[in-house]
């Protein structure tokens, strides 16, 4: 495994901990810095990208995987609206990182041991199934990306949910208050 995996996924667990751990406003800057980094990572670090066959589906498998546990980290993200900043927060605490800190810790195990502990068989299992060393590689930044992407796309959700909550009860409250005098 090339050193690209090790940089994509810590960038991606810096990046993410950074704009997520404690109580911090979903802003555009906030969510448009994880979808920048996707965009820089990928044509820099994906490397013939598999069209056909096993490298393929391996490819697609680990950007489905992501996708999945990106909206699982995203679901440990508590948001609400802050009526006194009027704009949506969310709070971000242990179980998170520790998520993102656990997946991200299993990619680059992997990425270690294909080297160092188990690079025969590996090597043998790509060979029988036609996947190369580039599909296996991009499969890994596809897997980061698409947890990043679906995290973010989800704070996205959850943070225009809470605002417009917000806005429906602010709207309603008059009405209530001139209903009940």
């Amino acid at each position: 495994m090339n050193a690209s995996v090790w940089i994509v996924n810590l960038a991606v667990l810096a990046t993410v901990l950074h704009a997520d751990l404690g109580y911090k406003k979903i802003g555009w800057l906030r969510l448009a810095r994880p979808i920048l980094l996707a965009i820089a990572v990928v044509p820099i670090f994906a490397k013939n990208i598999a069209t056909h066959g096993n490298g393929l589906t391996l490819e697609i498998i680990g950007a489905t995987a992501g996708l999945l546990l990106g909206l699982l980290a995203a679901a440990l993200l508590k948001v609400r609206h802050d009526q006194d900043h009027n704009a949506a927060y969310s709070t971000g605490r242990a179980p998170y990182a520790a998520l993102w800190g656990l997946v991200i810790g299993a990619r680059l195990l992997f990425a270690y041991a294909s080297v160092h502990v188990f690079p025969a068989q590996l090597g043998h299992w790509m060979l029988t199934n036609r996947i190369t060393g580039d599909a296996l590689t991009d499969t890994l930044i596809f897997m980061a990306m698409g947890m990043l992407v679906s995290r973010t796309a989800a704070l996205l959700a959850k943070g225009t949910r809470a605002t417009h909550a917000h806005l429906t009860r602010t709207a309603t409250a008059p009405a209530q208050l001139h209903n009940a005098a």
